[in-house]
């Protein structure tokens, strides 16, 4: 493996009818719903693809349990790597999958939830370019509700993942508490959102029909696909082109 290469990890749950975003279960019955979060696992996927050859770095899906990897390749480019985190908890599959990528060889690695298909390619551009500055240092990116969409380290750190409350609004905090007791320098990108609950895709319908959302600084990526499905699911939507 090139030490030039950084790895991005998408962090991967199977699209599984009844298990896939519950919480949106209500609003769109479970079928759909399982297809969305499909959606945003190809479109995430698409983003780090379509990043140019000179910020040399490689996709991988990080998963669980075993047996979904084969659904999850259907979705997947043929050059991601796959690496199954049987562990228990959020915080222990974030830390042996940094410590496993950067073991492989990687300069440095980025983990990238699957929740935000219109992801710009431009934040990771920008987490890669942080990452390969000299020195130690650990990048976020913060999430709307308080958590974070993405980490890039360039070593892995369990402490940083250790007694965080997930799914709260307060992980990014207690995350950046974890970095600064390591005195670990911290960069932190610009805001992006997730989809989880009725409200993020009421800003995710937004976004599909070229509105602007004021706490984003940028446009979000094509997400093809989503845009595609949003279409079908909400043929009364005008739902724009992909920019």
């Amino acid at each position: 493996m090139a030490s030039a290469c950084a790895a991005i990890g998408i962090i991967c749950k199977a699209p599984r009818v009844g298990a896939s975003k519950t919480r949106l279960i209500p609003l769109l019955g479970a079928e759909r719903a399982a297809q969305l979060s499909g959606c945003f696992l190809r479109d995430i996927a698409a983003t780090i693809q379509s990043l140019p050859p000179a910020t040399a770095t490689r996709g991988f899906m990080v998963f669980a349990p075993a047996d979904a990897e084969a659904e999850l390749r259907d979705l997947m480019p043929g050059e991601f790597g796959a690496m199954c985190q049987h562990h228990a908890g959020l915080g222990e599959v974030l830390f042996h999958a940094s410590a496993d990528l950067l073991a492989a060889g990687h300069d440095c690695v980025l983990l990238v939830n699957g929740d935000s298909p219109t992801l710009p390619a431009s934040l990771l551009a920008e987490a890669v370019a942080a990452l390969r500055q000299p020195g130690g240092r650990a990048v976020f990116g913060p999430a709307v509700d308080g958590g974070y969409y993405l980490i890039g380290l360039k070593q892995a750190h369990r402490h940083l993942f250790e007694d965080i409350a997930w799914s709260t609004s307060t992980v990014l905090a207690q995350s950046l508490l974890r970095a600064a007791a390591l005195g670990l320098p911290t960069v932190l990108l610009p805001k992006w959102y997730d989809v989880d609950d009725g409200l993020h895709l009421d800003w995710l319908l937004a976004e599909m029909i070229g509105q602007t959302l004021p706490f984003l600084d940028r446009p979000g990526s094509r997400a093809t696909a989503t845009r595609a499905l949003v279409a079908r699911i909400y043929p009364h939507l005008a739902v724009s082109p992909a920019p």
